[in-house]
């Protein structure tokens, strides 16, 4: 009887670390597809060494809402030649300001379409509280993106948002977000 137990309990313990293993590390690796931005861009050169502000290139328009990614237009001021020699930046120049292209940016928090999200009425909240922190990074991170929903796997979650409204106080009514 004993040995019958050990030919049940044992292919059934060998199956569940197996399923364990392969969840935990094998399905992220098939969900998620890898990229790399398109150029490198180094947030440190501009903030730090050129002085320069978020908001510099990620703007509000008059009526708050966000103006999105930068286009070149933001960057053909100082980089309509190349600066230094940095190869990401002769490949900015020659592949895309010479040739009027603007960059694909592969965007890390890609506001799903059935929610509504009002930067201006968190400006009080640090962007590194939802977003990346891109400001103290040479090269950006790895872009994973969901090969069923085409979303980044930063995209934030909205069990983040309604933790971070209950802890300020805000309604997590549906229709606050949801329009």
């Amino acid at each position: 009887m004993a040995k019958s137990k050990s030919c049940v309990v044992l292919p059934f313990l060998i199956g569940l670390v197996a399923s364990i293993v392969l969840g935990w590390w094998g399905f992220p690796k098939v969900l998620y597809s890898q990229k790399t931005q398109p150029i490198r861009f180094d947030h440190i050169v501009h903030v730090e060494d050129q002085g320069m502000e978020c908001e510099d290139c990620h703007a509000f328009r008059d009526d708050g809402s966000f103006t999105g990614l930068p286009t070149n237009a933001n960057c053909v001021d100082c980089h309509e030649d190349v600066q230094g020699d940095d190869p990401d930046e002769a490949l900015f120049v020659a592949e895309y300001v010479e040739k009027e292209r603007e960059v694909e940016w592969l965007v890390y928090q890609k506001q799903p379409d059935n929610a509504y999200f009002s930067h201006i009425a968190h400006k009080d909240i640090e962007c590194i509280n939802c977003h990346p922190d891109v400001a103290n990074m040479s090269t950006p991170p790895v872009y994973f993106e969901n090969r069923l929903t085409g979303y980044s796997k930063d995209t934030m979650k909205m069990w983040q948002c309604e933790r971070c409204h209950a802890q300020r106080g805000t309604s997590n009514a549906c229709f606050v977000c949801h329009k």
